[in-house]
């Protein structure tokens, strides 16, 4: 009987790929008068590139631009605190997911998110796509002092919801630190699927968050 289901953030409920793009167009366009000297499709392509999708920090892309389009009259400080202040502004979810938080809830499973990520930052997003009061535990990584695929840090989440591993599924798009961490402790793990991964080795995969729905909903008859 499924009890409880969790689930990654970037790139499983928030539309990481879009959201970025939408916050660094704006980004270029409001900080003009200092990035006008580059073209502005190169600024984005570049800027994508180096944050590779998420998983180089902002501090090391800003410093990266700022050497490379020898940005003058703003730091690469004060480009990462834009990025801080305003990247929730741009937050876009995938389709489906108030929905398919709201079936969830409405079958009383305790719902949870695991992420990795700044503390405040990643509130901040959650808050912007207006699921915070969904959760019942919301563990991120810098508050927590641990991080995927390390197994504590979904102990911990199943330990504040009170259910067994066997008891819950995680949904992410990662087949490392989403999909195999949460098999390792003995959850069910399910697969966002991700066009840069292929045969990935999970329970189930779902392409639209509506098709969780169902999947939870069988496995709990099964």
């Amino acid at each position: 009987m499924i009890k409880a289901v969790l689930f990654d953030l970037d790139g499983t409920l928030l539309n990481r790929d879009e959201s970025i793009k939408r916050f660094i167009h704006n980004q270029y366009q409001r900080l003009n008068k200092w990035l006008n000297h580059i073209p502005k499709e190169t600024y984005i392509s570049r800027f994508i590139e180096l944050d590779n999708r998420g998983y180089v920090w902002k501090d090391k892309v800003y410093q990266q631009l700022s050497q490379e389009f020898q940005i003058s009259g703003i730091t690469w400080e004060g480009l990462l605190q834009d990025y801080i202040n305003e990247f929730k502004d741009y937050c876009v979810p995938f389709d489906n997911v108030i929905q398919m938080l709201e079936e969830l809830k409405s079958s009383n499973l305790k719902l949870g998110i695991i992420t990795n990520g700044y503390g405040q930052f990643q509130m901040d997003n959650i808050k912007a796509l207006g699921i915070e009061n969904y959760f019942e535990v919301i563990l991120v990584s810098e508050l927590e002092g641990l991080k995927k695929p390390d197994p504590k840090i979904f102990i911990r989440a199943l330990e504040q919801l009170n259910v067994s591993p066997e008891q819950s599924v995680f949904l992410g798009d990662h087949p490392q630190h989403d999909v195999k961490a949460a098999q390792n402790i003995g959850m069910k793990g399910i697969w966002k699927k991700d066009v840069q991964w292929e045969n990935v080795k999970a329970d189930f995969t779902v392409n639209d968050l509506a098709e969780l729905v169902l999947i939870i909903k069988n496995l709990s008859e099964y």
